[in-house]
């Protein structure tokens, strides 16, 4: 992949950031992932590539724009594309810290085809590739990464998330002694903290969605971390009624079309193939990666990161944005003018 798309990567969550910011706080989840839907497929469009989005916004009865198999871009490259214009629609909304938006890319094929379910989640930096395995229990993966990065695992820090599937897994963190962080939302943004040497993060676990899943093995091979999942259908993720019961059986059928088997451990390599892949990951609110947006009249400020998989690069980017300069579409949306409302 051109090395030269990285800088164009970035500027399609910087756009997808900026959109969603406008709605920041009024409690409209979905006008914010609208705005930023749109305003990352706008600059998908514009620029010089094949892309097809292998991970996106849901099947193609499902979401109009950045669908499962929808290609973007005016070019010839060919990537595979991984989206999730906004990772924290949520805190988005309430105005709450860690939420992003985020692109990965890597070469055509490079990436996992996975339909947009429940995914169980165990990513470990650097010094504990290699050590973790999702056939075994938890308790056994928290020694195996204890004694690979040289610490009691009651001095280890956890990352999950705040929900009641996680409420056994973080007792048996707590009863071990672990500190444990359980934040709200946002996971993508948490597995590039747990995967960066400077972090005090050790592990993350979770089970959260299988897209965000994907874009957070492409952070972990990027940054030589290490990553096991598992898609796991809805109703044994979260309880098994009839209306979760028949979401989890569509899911199942879903993924044996897409020769996947769900209930079985993918590893690292399974889900991202190359290292020849691009990060881009942008601030909408302020959190512990990244600050948020701010806007001062028409002058906004950004800040992201961007990953070069090949090169193990990590770049933080800080950018003013003079925004009547940008696109008249681009504008409308950060201002509101070009969503449902």
């Amino acid at each position: 992949m051109k090395r030269e798309l990285s800088l164009e990567f970035c500027r399609v969550t910087e756009a997808a950031a900026l959109a969603g910011y406008h709605w920041l706080g009024r409690g409209d989840k979905v006008s914010a992932d609208d705005a930023a839907v749109k305003a990352m497929r706008y600059m998908l469009n514009d620029l010089d590539i094949d892309g097809e989005i292998v991970i996106g916004e849901g099947e193609i009865d499902e979401a109009p724009m950045l669908y499962i198999g929808e290609h973007v871009g005016n070019g010839s490259t060919e990537v595979d594309i991984a989206v999730d214009p906004i990772d924290g629609t949520r805190m988005t909304a309430m105005g709450q810290n860690n939420a992003v938006a985020v692109l990965a890319a890597a070469d055509k094929g490079g990436f996992l085809k996975a339909p947009d379910m429940y995914m169980e989640k165990l990513i470990v930096g650097s010094d504990a590739k290699g050590v973790i395995d999702l056939n075994v229990s938890l308790e056994e993966n928290i020694y195996r990464i204890a004694r690979a990065v040289g610490k009691k695992y009651s001095d280890l820090t956890c990352v999950t998330l705040a929900k009641p599937r996680h409420e056994k897994a973080i007792k048996v963190m707590h009863d071990m002694g672990l500190r444990v962080y359980a934040i709200p939302d946002g996971d993508v943004a948490a597995s590039v903290l747990t995967c960066m040497p400077d972090s005090d993060i050790d592990f993350l676990y979770c089970i959260g969605g299988a897209p965000e899943g994907v874009i957070s093995a492409a952070v972990a091979r990027s940054l030589e971390g290490d990553m096991q999942g598992r898609l796991i259908p809805r109703h044994i993720a979260k309880g098994d009624t009839p209306d979760n019961r028949a979401h989890g059986e569509n899911e199942i059928a879903r993924c044996k079309a897409m020769g996947i088997e769900p209930m079985t451990v993918l590893k690292l390599e399974d889900m991202v193939k190359t290292d020849s892949i691009i990060v881009s990951i942008t601030g909408i609110t302020k959190g512990d990666l990244l600050d948020g947006v701010t806007l001062d009249g028409n002058i906004a400020k950004t800040e992201s990161i961007m990953i070069r998989g090949k090169s193990k690069t990590v770049r933080r980017i800080k950018a003013l944005h003079t925004l009547p300069k940008k696109s008249q579409t681009i504008y409308d949306l950060v201002f509101g003018n070009g969503t449902n409302k």
